[in-house]
Parts: C-alpha cells; structure tokens; sequence
C-alpha cells in the first residue's frame, strides 16, 4: 500500500484548517470535501480536482469540525461560536442550528445509519446524541469520574471532550478527553461501559475499524497512536513514530490501513498488518489538524483517496493504492 500526492491547494482558506470530511456521493453527483477552518468558513471541494465548488458562511468564529451524513445530503459545521449548523449539501439550505454553549463543541458524527448526530461536549463532559429528524436532544453520555485516592475540583477540567467515533454497527460510541482516557457507551441503553486507558495527554481523534467493530484507533498528543480491543478493554498495539503531537487518524474502506497528521507536520500511513509505519507524506509546513480518506461508491473515478489539512491553511490530495 502506498499513497501519491496529487495535489495540494496552498491557500485554501484564510485562515488554519481545522477540519475536513468526505459528504458521501448521491446518485447525482461524486463524492465532495468539506473543510471547515478558523476563517469562520466552510468549503466544498470536488473531488478530483480540487476545484471549489462552494463557500458557506453562517458562523461567526473558527470552524472546529465538519461532519457528513451517509446519505451524502446533509453536512454539519460546529463553531467557536457556540452553535452547530445542519445545512442541505446541495442548496446551502439551513436545516437545523444546535445551540451548544461556550466549549462545548469540539468534535461530532454521524451515526452509520444517519439517525443520529453525536457531538462530543467538551467541557460538559459529555456526548451529546440528537436525533436528525426533528433534531432534539435524545441522550447525555456522562462521563464519570475514574475512583481515585482524593476526587478534586481539578479533575473536571480534565475530563474535557476532544474527540468521538462510532462503531460500524452503531452499538457504540467512543470519546477522548484531555486526560488521555477513552470512554465506551453501550448507545441503546444510553449507559458507560468502560475507560480504554494508556495515553497519559489529551486523545485528539478516534476512529473505529471499519472491518472490526471491535477495534479502535486513538491520536494523542503523547506522539503515539494505540489500536484497542474496545470491548475486550484491552491494547492490541502501540505506534509510536510521529516526533510530537498526533492530532488526527483515520482508517481506510479496506481495513488494511491508518493514516495519521500530527504537529510534526507530517501525514503518514500505517499498514496494520505489519503494525508500522510504511509511509511518511512532508507536503504540509504546519500541524496537520485533519486526514480523511474518502468513503467507496458513488459515480466516477473510484479510486482511494486521502485528504489533509493543516495549520498552513493548505489541503492536500493523495492517491492511496
């Protein structure tokens, strides 16, 4: 397996990227990137390209996460500014604005089947999970307090929510805090299973296997990515290869690999078979905040993509092979 840039957009926002998502295609047109940055904006990228199809505005500080329904036909944005916007991909259309207070946004995503939003809360603590239909609030994952030798005030702080993901199957859903514990919900029952632990600095970004329900991979700033039985609560494997802080993973359609953007300004791939690092991709000049591989399916070309954005305010484009 391999990755080959394609292209890279050197100013493609105004300000750092922040975040970018693959909106899945619809019968009628491919797959899209949606990148949301600190310039208060979202684009929309097509696919091969990187042509802009679109600019949306609507918020009025830094985008921090971009989200993307299965269906391809709705997206959301979070923002600084307390508030996630719901739109229409193709009409810009507002569908919904969620209030969320100051900090209480960092990170959100679809369920598999699109019924449910999860937005990870930040300073609540929490995962927040809304319903996509009449966009109400359905469900408050607390995280609770890990049992310890003297419970302080200092703690709750730690416990701030960076990151979230869903299993493939929806049954669960996975979140990072700044303390380096993750956290498992059984989503039926709305109830917390249990801590994933190992990393001791903040978890930035989580992604389940999409060939094993049970398997996730975790980013933190400790430089290392760990790959968990999260059911069986246990750590399959540690890699360890960036130089500094790992800031985003995502995995690809065919289960075989990782990628990872860290501060170290790199992008690379991970074959998990071998549980190494094979690849280290050096076209960003800043942290590199996001890496996304895009969804199979839809019309025109199929081939495997994987998408970057940093701190340099550039995206960049790989083939993965």
């Amino acid at each position: 397996m391999k990755l080959a840039g394609l292209k890279s957009i050197e100013n493609a926002h105004d300000e750092s990227v922040w975040a970018a998502t693959w909106i899945p295609a619809t019968e009628t047109r491919p797959a899209l990137l949606m990148t949301g940055s600190l310039d208060e904006t979202v684009k929309l990228w097509k696919p091969d390209e990187l042509t802009l199809e679109r600019t949306n505005t609507g918020h009025c500080l830094g985008v921090v996460s971009v989200a993307a329904h299965p269906s391809g036909s709705i997206a959301a944005s979070a923002s600084l500014d307390s508030f996630v916007r719901v739109f229409d991909v193709d009409s810009n259309a507002s569908i919904a604005t969620l209030e969320a207070p100051p900090s209480e946004v960092w990170q959100m995503k679809f369920d598999p089947k699109g019924t449910t939003l999860a937005v990870a809360g930040g300073g609540s603590a929490s995962v927040q999970l809304w319903d996509t239909e009449k966009w109400k609030l359905i469900a408050t994952l607390s995280i609770p307090r890990q049992e310890g030798p003297k419970p302080t005030d200092k703690n709750s702080s730690k416990k701030f929510v960076l990151s979230v993901a869903w299993s493939p199957d929806g049954k669960r859903v996975a979140c990072g805090s700044m303390d380096g514990t993750i956290s498992v919900f059984d989503v039926a029952r709305a109830k917390f299973l249990h801590h994933l632990e190992g990393h001791f600095m903040p978890v930035r970004s989580l992604v389940y296997s999409p060939a094993d329900p049970r398997v996730l991979f975790s980013a933190s700033d400790d430089a290392h990515v760990h790959m968990y039985d999260a059911e069986g609560k246990s750590m399959i494997a540690a890699l360890s290869g960036h130089a500094s802080w790992v800031l985003s993973v995502d995995a690809s359609p065919d289960g075989a690999a990782i990628a990872t953007g860290s501060s170290d300004k790199t992008v690379r791939l991970w074959d998990l078979g071998m549980r190494a690092a094979v690849q280290t991709m050096s076209n960003h000049v800043d942290q590199v905040w996001g890496v996304t591989f895009r969804p199979p399916g839809g019309p025109g070309p199929r081939a495997g993509r994987l998408a970057s954005v940093s701190d340099d305010k550039s995206l960049s484009l790989y083939d993965y092979s």
